[in-house]
């Protein structure tokens, strides 16, 4: 029986994996804060060392503005007033002759020269060569007999294929629900970790500050008075009932109005059995004219148009030679296949190199490894492990699994 082993030194999948032992870290206790006795000095180095120097007022460098005035009275005449001199011009005589209009005393004629020269003419409608657009009834009687109609041959369908409801199964088996991280992580028990957080403690004193501050010093209280206080009347309300007649309401005279009568005149129409006459005077002076529309004018063709054969034929096709084409030869190689009667070389390096190598289950996957017992768990969860029986080896422990089971 040999010493209890860490399931860490026995799981072979870290195997690179060297333990190391835990120090553990040493923290400064810190030191209870004492105050020292005695009175506080206030006085600062600023204090100390400064001298209040006399402060004068700046002079301004600007010179003071100087107004100067004059006892005389002041010329508001302009230059261009006193300088300027109107001429006396005349006033030139207009030389357009005076045209006095004479009404004319004839009468207008109410001619214009378009009325003049303009010679009416009748309005010739052309004949119009457009097919009248009447539908043309045929005698025979409608052919409704369609290719469809003639061709085609009704089938007797063949009996759809129902395929029959497969009924559910519940299987025997339980429902295996554990995943790939519940099967594979194993969690550990373990001591939460302490806080190296040190303890917060109270630094001051309790006792009352005895010195006296700037604000103290500069700023005295003011004694103020207290704003009077209006108090309010008690409400009381007046004796007696109110009277909730108004001036209006007393004094308002009711007068009979007799409703008012329509001033518009009660029609009397007079209904009769004749027909109604719907022509008018503009329905009987104004007739509609019988206009057709008038023929597009088109010019004569200048040029003739030819009364022979077409002959189809182009200049390119009269004077075009056919030459005979001779291909280009060919440089590309030929792809031709060379077979080969030996056999194919297919070894490489990594088939002829390769050493297969077989698959090792930790043991660390089981509750308890093979081959040891369970002594006890230490203060950072590990476990420890004694040996009951002589080391076997990794071939006989982890045999390789012919099936190896997946869980989803």
């Amino acid at each position: 029986m040999g010493r209890p082993r860490c399931l860490c030194e026995i799981c072979t999948c870290g195997s690179d994996y060297l333990p190391y032992s835990i120090v553990k870290q040493h923290f400064q206790v810190q030191e209870e804060y004492k105050p020292k006795t005695g009175e506080i000095e206030l006085g600062t180095t600023y204090q100390k060392d400064y001298n209040a120097h006399k402060i004068e007022p700046v002079t301004l460098v600007r010179p003071l503005e100087r107004k100067r005035t004059t006892g005389g009275k002041l010329d508001t005449i302009p230059t261009y007033q006193d300088d300027y001199r109107s001429w006396e011009v005349q006033r030139r005589e207009a030389t357009k002759a005076v045209h006095i209009y004479h009404p004319p005393t004839e009468k207008f004629g109410n001619s214009t020269t378009f009325q003049d020269d303009f010679v009416p003419r009748e309005l010739n409608p052309r004949q119009s060569f457009k097919p009248p657009c009447i539908a043309k009834i045929s005698d025979v009687p409608f052919d409704a007999a369609t290719s469809h109609r003639t061709s085609y041959i009704a089938h007797q369908l063949e009996p759809k294929f129902i395929r029959p409801k497969e009924e559910y199964r519940p299987s025997n088996q339980p429902f295996v629900d554990l995943t790939t991280h519940r099967n594979d992580f194993k969690g550990l028990p373990g001591e939460l970790a302490k806080s190296c957080k040190p303890e917060i403690a109270k630094v001051g004193s309790n006792a009352r500050f005895n010195g006296v501050t700037e604000f103290q010093d500069r700023f005295q209280p003011w004694l103020v008075s207290l704003p009077e206080v209006r108090k309010i009347r008690e409400y009381v309300p007046p004796p007696g009932s109110i009277d909730f007649n108004s001036t209006s309401h007393l004094d308002y005279i009711k007068h009979e109005i007799s409703p008012a009568f329509p001033i518009r005149p009660v029609s009397n129409r007079r209904r009769t059995n004749a027909p109604f006459q719907g022509s008018t005077t503009t329905k009987e002076d104004f007739k509609a004219w019988g206009t057709c529309r008038q023929e597009i004018i088109k010019k004569q063709q200048e040029i003739p148009k030819p009364m022979g054969k077409f002959y189809d034929l182009t200049t390119f096709k009269s004077h075009y030679i056919p030459h005979q084409i001779t291909p280009t030869q060919s440089f590309k190689p030929v792809h031709a296949i060379a077979l080969n009667s030996g056999p194919f070389q297919d070894a490489t390096m990594y088939h002829t190199e390769y050493t297969p190598k077989k698959l090792e289950i930790c043991p660390a996957n089981y509750p308890s490894p093979p081959g040891y017992v369970y002594v006890n768990t230490d203060s950072h969860g590990h476990k420890f492990f004694r040996q009951c029986t002589p080391e076997f080896s990794k071939s006989e422990s982890n045999p390789i699994p012919k099936e190896i089971a997946v869980v989803s």
